[in-house]
């Protein structure tokens, strides 16, 4: 099967998904969309996306929630319901979990992140054993692709939720260095707003909002005495295809801080989408 025909059945079963997050779909739902077995089916779309059939799912569930909290006046239990969750309590956590904030105050933010600062989750323990431990490269935006501050993240999962465990935000694209990185494996996500252009709020469509520019590279292992390789990374357009990425990318308005690695900036909640490599 060629490379061609596996994308165009994931996105008809990408498809069957966002017809039906408030449904209780299964793995064998999918598979029989796509007309393949479980097991190729499973294997195909973690080929084609990165990552498994039902985390792409949640993900899905996650990035129409916020779109309903600003586009509609539904009420969050209504939400959750539309997004396939049989518990408000339980939405709500997750929803915190992945977008940083919990749904009600997403929707008093109206999606807008303002004046919010990138913390990252410090991974590192007390005696400071990931002292001197980096993570860096490249960050490059083809010409045709509009320019806007970068985000650079490092993140357990293929989709970027939650806090990173060491971010930075770019004036551009250019070099890079995320320090003082925990030993482990990690996820290295990208992600670019235009200059100017308006907050836009997740699951504004399928494939993503437009002119966003993301990339990723994974899995990265970082250990002490080993030198990593530049992690370079080529942003592109989103593509239906790649997982929503459910945290607050920042836009624009940064400061740096003394660390290099916080900055406090106003942020665009993005359901933006990032393709990871094959075989995450």
């Amino acid at each position: 099967m060629t490379t061609a025909s596996m994308e165009i059945a994931i996105l008809q079963v990408i498809d069957y998904m966002h017809e039906r997050l408030d449904q209780d779909l299964t793995t064998d739902d999918l598979a029989r969309t796509a007309q393949f077995s479980k097991f190729h089916f499973s294997r195909m779309f973690r080929e084609v996306t990165g990552v498994s059939p039902g985390r792409f799912l949640s993900a899905l569930r996650i990035q129409e929630a916020k779109r309903l909290l600003v586009g509609t006046g539904h009420s969050v239990a209504d939400i959750s319901a539309q997004v396939g969750y049989g518990s408000v309590g339980t939405f709500s956590s997750r929803f915190k979990e992945c977008v940083g904030i919990s749904p009600s105050r997403f929707r008093e933010l109206d999606g807008n992140f303002r004046s919010l600062t990138a913390q990252p989750t410090s991974l590192a323990s007390a005696s400071g054993s990931a002292q001197g431990l980096s993570v860096h490269g490249r960050i490059v935006l083809p010409g045709d692709r509009p320019l806007g501050q970068v985000f650079v993240g490092l993140f357990e999962s293929p989709i970027p939720q939650g806090s990173p465990a060491q971010c930075t935000i770019m004036d551009g694209p250019g070099p890079f260095e995320l320090r003082d990185v925990q030993p482990g494996t990690w996820y290295l996500m990208a992600a670019s707003v235009p200059y100017g252009s308006p907050s836009v709020v997740a699951g504004r469509g399928r494939g993503g909002p437009e002119n966003l520019s993301v990339g990723r590279l994974g899995p990265v292992t970082v250990r002490p005495g080993v030198l990593l390789m530049p992690a370079d990374v080529v942003l592109r357009p989103a593509s239906p295809l790649d997982p929503p990425v459910l945290i607050a990318v920042p836009g624009s308005s940064t400061e740096a801080t003394s660390g290099g690695v916080r900055r406090r900036h106003e942020a665009t909640a993005i359901g933006a989408h990032l393709r990871a490599p094959a075989g995450l």
